[in-house]
């Protein structure tokens, strides 16, 4: 400050505090100036100081920060700069079921952010400060992934997939051509054993009565219901069906294969119903 007149020597101290912070995210640098975090430099009492002091000397320059500012504009960069974790999913392509990839997500660091801004400010510091990251991992990992079935509506199969890899194919009865199974995307919704029948509210079910658990429930031994009303995947005692268009929207399977398949359901598995 040497050779400089009280107002230049303030000018220039105003001057070199103004620079902006320099904050690395992982896509792209963000500049922020002091005065948008509420930083607010004491010049005149450091060019006073300077006057009295020896030349050469270091006079510090204190700084006034507000910690409010600093970390309401780390919460807003957090939102920016924030990524949620991806889950793994079971999709449909065609007719085969394919696992998406998961991916981890990221969670700015807001309190390490927010003691390296006050540390730059209070020190007139402007090296670069680099965001960190804590590690938010999926839910679902790919590995993870439940079990998945694929009914061919037209063909009368149905797989059942662990994850992405088939690991049976069964023969069933769809619906007839004026009670079609529903094509779509359902999830299992409901699992019991040894069922009831009970009437659903359509014309050929009109003068029927509930059906207890044994040898001639419709049901047979095993219902899965998906999310479509009245719809679901059940044992049948009349085999015969098996393959055919035969049924009033249900899917019929053999009833030991819908024993097999019970025990490897749970509710919330995917459900896809397409027309091959």
């Amino acid at each position: 400050m040497g050779g400089l007149l009280p107002y230049q020597a303030a000018e220039l101290v105003r001057k070199r505090f103004a620079r902006p912070l320099v904050l690395v995210t992982p896509s792209r640098k963000v500049r922020v100036a002091p005065e948008a975090l509420g930083a607010k430099p004491a010049v005149t009492k450091a060019v006073s100081r300077a006057r009295f002091s020896r030349p050469g000397a270091s006079v510090p320059l204190h700084v006034w920060v507000s910690r409010d500012r600093i970390r309401g504009y780390v919460e807003s960069l957090g939102r920016e700069v924030d990524r949620a974790p991806v889950s793994a999913e079971l999709v449909l392509r065609g007719a085969t079921v394919r696992a998406t990839r998961a991916a981890d997500g990221r969670s700015l660091e807001r309190v390490d952010l927010s003691r390296a801004i006050r540390v730059a400010l209070k020190t007139d510091a402007r090296s670069p400060i680099r965001l960190s990251f804590a590690v938010l991992k999926p839910r679902v990992a790919a590995n993870a992934l439940g079990p998945a079935v694929v009914i061919l509506r037209s063909s009368n199969k149905l797989r059942f997939y662990v994850g992405a890899k088939l690991v049976r194919t069964f023969g069933v009865a769809t619906g007839l051509p004026a009670y079609p199974t529903p094509l779509g995307n359902f999830e299992i919704v409901t699992l019991q054993r040894n069922p009831w029948w009970y009437p659903p509210p359509s014309d050929w079910a009109a003068d029927s009565d509930p059906v207890p658990p044994g040898p001639g429930n419709p049901l047979g031994t095993r219902w899965m219901g998906i999310s479509s009303p009245y719809v679901g995947i059940h044992g049948t005692p009349d085999a015969a069906s098996i393959g055919y268009s035969a049924s009033h929207g249900c899917i019929r399977m053999r009833i030991s294969d819908a024993e097999w398949l019970f025990q490897r359901m749970e509710v919330g598995t995917p459900v896809f119903i397409v027309p091959k």
